[in-house]
């Protein structure tokens, strides 16, 4: 079945759903029932399973908070925040950097993630979909922030060094786990679901490697 005749197919059955109720249906009630009218719309297709449609605390108070329009309390951002800084996966072996070309690749790459694709093989970070990262990439979206300049703006010269180890540090945390930074962010949480470890260092490096072209 078509998205488009789903979705058409899922009102219909909450409209039905909600004209059956005398008193009208509570909040609660439309949630449950479209949740399982979606659930029962899709199914595992390839490497694509349909445990996407379910949200964990993160990503479904967040929605609801966009939805209704009233910001998660301060203080519950902060809870969300640090339940996510516990979910960030350190370098194994302490090593942050890897090969700024790789990184560059990975930034460039949009693919993975979708029922067509191979599961073997590596996903792509499809970065310039939000960001400006190279002066000499003139394709990018700016639903993100400018990422040009990035190490240079933030005065690293050199990564290794420890004056540099704060900025490496929150750089791989953000790109692994951005609601560990910002509770509703609504960057990917790229480590967390999207790329491997390797694939972290390499665009860590595209960050803030000194000669990389982010940073020229």
């Amino acid at each position: 079945m078509h998205i488009y005749t789903k979705i058409a197919a899922s009102c219909a059955v909450i409209a039905a759903a909600i004209a059956g109720c005398a008193t009208g249906p509570n909040p609660q009630d439309v949630d449950r029932i479209t949740a399982e009218v979606i659930k029962s719309s899709f199914r595992d297709e390839g490497p694509v399973k349909i445990d996407r449609l379910v949200q964990d605390d993160s990503n479904r108070e967040c929605s609801q908070a966009e939805a209704s329009g009233t910001p998660i309390a301060p203080a519950r951002a902060k809870q969300i925040e640090e339940a996510n800084l516990k979910l960030v996966k350190w370098p194994s072996d302490g090593k942050f950097l890897g090969d700024w070309k790789e990184g560059e690749k990975i930034a460039q790459s949009g693919r993975g993630l979708t029922w067509t694709d191979d599961p073997k093989a590596a996903n792509g970070g499809n970065c310039y979909n939000c960001h400006q990262i190279a002066r000499e990439e003139i394709s990018f979206g700016t639903i993100g922030p400018s990422l040009y300049n990035y190490g240079k703006l933030r005065g690293v010269t050199d990564p290794n060094s420890a004056a540099a180890k704060p900025i490496v540090e929150y750089t791989w945390g953000k790109i692994w786990n951005a609601k560990a930074y910002n509770a509703c962010s609504n960057m990917p949480r790229v480590g967390h679901n999207i790329l491997d470890e390797a694939q972290v260092r390499h665009v860590t490096a595209l960050l803030l490697d000194p000669q990389s072209p982010v940073n020229k």
